[in-house]
């Protein structure tokens, strides 16, 4: 791939002219320049995730583990908490990005009809959501009020719909081959049939995007659960981390460890919380990215 950035390209015989490939190599370089700016933070937080508390406090971590050192991810993994909160976050993910898929891709298909009746206050209703709220005290009352305080609808049912993937889904099936529809109409579907054995299979694309977006917006959420419950048993592990950050930087730095192990998690906590969160979507992702920039464009274009 390198030698084909480099080289001249011969095209019908035509070489690239000198400034062109002088422009192919600067872009390369640009990129490379823009790649490792971009990884360099994620490697530095896993280098310290692995270092020794000397050579953290000192300044000496960059991109290489300093005095190999797992204290800390022994200290987090090792409490029972952590799994069981670790349990609940992947339950509150799986269960909440399933509603919120068959929420948005139902009131998306919905819209995209342009026969539907009251189409444009629907549309106005949602865009509305958008830019305004009733606000985190009102919200309080209502979730208490219907009692899904330490329950799961409260994770679950304040955000089942994003208004912004609700509108990319909306745009990607007006784009959808109306012939295609109106075939299956003719062969005796109706019109959960033609969603369902039509135009999902043929949406793999925006519904995996879909998929990445509000599996990552529930995974990372924590507010919504440090708010709404009140036992340890049920916060997903985002709290639980916050939790731990907040004690191993406060007055006690971990008082329930020794002093060099409470001086050692103290020291990259930060980092070891932050690889520990994020490790599962790293890992969910380069089995959707084939979808992901395809699922994104696609409904942008008016056909």
């Amino acid at each position: 791939m390198t030698d084909r950035l480099f080289r001249p390209a011969v095209q019908g015989g035509i070489r690239d002219s000198r400034s062109y490939t002088i422009f192919r190599m600067i872009n390369a370089g640009l990129i490379v320049v823009i790649c490792f700016v971009t990884l360099y933070p994620f490697l530095n937080v896993i280098a310290q995730a692995f270092s020794a508390e000397a050579y953290i406090n000192s300044g000496q971590v960059n991109l290489i583990p300093r005095g190999f050192n797992v204290t800390t991810f022994g200290y987090v993994m090792g409490d029972p908490m952590f799994w069981r909160n670790y349990g609940n976050t992947v339950l509150y993910t799986v269960v909440a990005t399933v509603i919120a898929m068959i929420l948005t891709t139902t009131f998306a298909y919905a819209l995209s009809k342009r026969n539907l009746k009251g189409r444009s206050f629907f549309i106005g209703v949602a865009v509305f959501t958008m830019f305004f709220n009733g606000g985190l005290i009102p919200n309080y009352i209502l979730i208490s009020t219907l009692g899904f305080k330490n329950t799961l609808w409260a994770i679950v049912i304040p955000n089942a719909i994003s208004v912004f993937n609700l509108l990319v889904m909306k745009a990607f099936f007006e784009n959808f081959p109306e012939d295609l529809e109106e075939a299956a109409a003719i062969d005796g579907l109706n019109t959960y049939g033609v969603l369902w054995k039509i135009v999902l299979p043929l949406s793999k694309a925006v519904i995996a995007t879909m998929v990445l977006f509000y599996a990552v917006s529930f995974w990372n959420s924590w507010f919504t659960a440090f708010l709404y419950m009140d036992k340890a048993e049920l916060y997903p592990v985002t709290v639980y981390l916050r939790n731990m950050l907040a004690a191993a930087t406060g007055t006690d730095a971990l008082g329930t460890a020794g002093t060099g192990e409470a001086s050692q998690v103290a020291s990259n906590v930060k980092a070891v919380t932050m690889l520990l969160t994020v490790l599962p979507i790293i890992c969910l992702y380069p089995f959707i990215q084939k979808y992901f920039v395809s699922g994104v464009m696609l409904g942008s274009v008016k056909q």
